[in-house]
């Protein structure tokens, strides 16, 4: 399953309950403010680390260049373009918003 995050860590519990609820295997591709998720040097960081193990974490690079956030991007976390959000969406067959 894809799941697809929006908003940010520090201003929701989006990513805490997907994380939570996500399956070995499964995608999590942080969208819009979603991206801050990414980021070195966060409260959610070791969250997201220890996360990555069993799950792939993307984030939508026009949203992380937007957000004054490219560099800062967490080691493993895959950046992609809108055609590889695309791509995503065909490759898992599921997809989950968490807004």
């Amino acid at each position: 399953m894809l799941h697809i995050v929006n908003k940010s860590p520090f201003q929701s519990t989006s990513l805490q309950t997907c994380l939570r609820l996500a399956k070995p295997g499964s995608a999590v591709l942080l969208i819009e403010d979603g991206v801050y998720g990414a980021t070195v040097g966060t409260s959610v960081e070791t969250m997201v680390r220890q996360a990555a193990s069993g799950i792939k974490f993307y984030a939508l690079q026009p949203d992380v260049d937007a957000r004054g956030a490219t560099g800062k991007v967490m080691d493993g976390i895959t950046l992609v373009d809108y055609s590889g959000f695309v791509d995503l969406t065909l490759e898992y067959s599921t997809s989950h918003s968490w807004l």
